[in-house]
């Protein structure tokens, strides 16, 4: 009887975040005990073809978006510790040179032992960051979600802002154009402490 079996899938639901949010917070106590700066990293791509989002218009005139769509991507990776957030543009896909330059930036910027936390996609798995993270004799770590829980990840919560709140309806006349605005309005972004705590809040992992 599918009626009957649905609250129990929703109990399992609830149960298996629990456990994932505990594992997570088992996590954060290790960086704690090694001094490490806690950092959550995720990628997403983004095109010339705009994000539609509810908008103001004249009464009887519908608002009308006009854009060149192309399959060119544009690419970004964004990592977030506990007080602010990075981020580098990259045109194509993600590939494992992209990954290790990011991770340099972090480095750079971050001058303390790192804990890197993300997704299982096979970049992060490469032969070429795993021989980076080595290299850096324990100044780096890394850490894979568990499976099937991006919501935990604050990273997921700047994409949703920056595409519907920051470059909602915007339609760039080029690539160059969206590289250029959406760096802007993610600088916007870093500016502001306030979105910082939000996406930790709506993650629901604790500062």
């Amino acid at each position: 009887m599918p009626a009957a079996d649905a609250p129990g899938a929703a109990a399992r639901s609830q149960g298996g975040c629990r456990l994932e949010s505990q594992t997570l917070a088992g996590t954060k106590k290790n960086a704690r005990a090694q001094r490490r700066i806690i950092v959550f990293v995720d990628e997403s791509g983004l095109s010339e073809r705009p994000t539609r989002v509810r908008t103001w218009a004249p009464v009887g005139q519908t608002p009308v978006l006009q854009y060149s769509f192309t399959w060119k991507q544009l690419s970004v990776i964004a990592g977030i510790s506990f007080t602010r957030f990075y981020f580098r543009l990259f045109p194509g896909a993600i590939k494992a040179p992209q990954m290790v330059e990011f991770l340099k930036v972090l480095k750079r910027q971050i001058k303390r032992k790192l804990l890197i936390v993300w997704d299982g996609l096979p970049v992060h798995k490469s032969r070429l960051v795993r021989e980076y993270v080595d290299s850096l004799n324990g100044a780096m770590q890394l850490e894979v979600m568990p499976a099937y829980a991006p919501e935990l990840n604050p990273v997921e919560y700047i994409w949703g802002h920056l595409k519907h709140r920051e470059l909602g309806n915007f339609c760039p006349s080029s690539l160059g154009q969206l590289s250029h605005y959406a760096r802007r309005r993610l600088q916007s972004m870093q500016q502001r402490p306030s979105l910082v705590t939000a996406f930790w809040t709506q993650a629901e992992l604790p500062l």
